[in-house]
């Protein structure tokens, strides 16, 4: 059988979601709390890889079990008896057998939070950037990628992906009660892409960047004209997409 996990979790103290040898994952500290409860060792395949640091209020991932879970709300339950206090798992949902967790999502969500001053409540969660903005020339330049599919410019360089391209849906700027707040929506996104887009457009609301400069280093395809990447603390992952009439059993 087959189940999608639904997960949250503040990625402060984690290496990011995939598991790796030199530190603690999410993706770990789930596959341990699945294997006890389920006395058995269980791999978990997520929808989006999320960065150290990187934080999730929703991603998706998959399992399998030879034997049915009798109670995916008792399983549930036990999970978030067993899992640190930054992650929690609302529901466990039985799938089709061919379903992926991955390659089934419609859409991703993120959302980049910054801050204008230091917040003892929200210090982890939010990027502080003091400079001034300006907005209306961030949502200009923003608005540009719309136009393009093609986003190598914003990828981490020497990665595995077959292709750079990804159609995104919408990706704006707006305030907040503490700060800004960066809205993007695609089908897919690059390692690095949300953080690389936010610090280049963090560029374009200092003046170090022109709208113009924007489309051209979308245009170059060479991740080395756009700027460094925004820091991890501020990104959220926040919904994956699913057509669900279609994959739950």
């Amino acid at each position: 059988m087959r189940y999608f996990i639904e997960v949250s979790y503040k990625g402060t103290h984690y290496h990011g979601w995939q598991r790796q040898p030199n530190g603690i994952t999410v993706q770990e500290e789930l596959e341990r709390a699945l294997g006890i409860l389920l006395r058995a060792p269980v791999e978990i395949i997520g929808s989006s890889r999320t960065d150290a640091g990187v934080h999730a209020e929703q991603q998706f991932a998959h399992f399998d079990s030879e034997i049915p879970i009798a109670s995916p709300e008792r399983v549930t339950l036990g999970l978030n008896s067993l899992l640190p206090k930054d992650i929690a798992v609302p529901q466990i949902i039985p799938v089709r057998a061919d379903v992926h967790s991955r390659f089934a999502a419609t859409h991703r969500c993120y959302e980049y939070r910054i801050i204008f001053q230091k917040n003892s409540f929200l210090s982890e969660l939010a990027h502080i950037f003091r400079p001034e903005l300006d907005i209306q020339k961030m949502n200009e330049a923003a608005g540009l990628l719309l136009q393009y599919t093609d986003f190598e410019c914003f990828s981490k360089i020497h990665t595995d992906v077959k292709t750079f391209l990804c159609t995104i849906e919408h990706a704006y700027w707006q305030k907040t009660r503490n700060g800004l707040t960066f809205y993007i929506k695609a089908n897919r996104f690059l390692r690095g892409m949300v953080r690389a887009i936010v610090g280049t457009l963090l560029e374009v609301g200092q003046g170090k960047k022109t709208y113009a400069d924007f489309e051209q280093l979308i245009m170059s395809k060479n991740r080395k004209n756009a700027a460094a990447q925004a820091p991890a603390c501020g990104l959220f992952l926040v919904e994956v997409g699913y057509e669900w009439e279609s994959i739950v059993l």
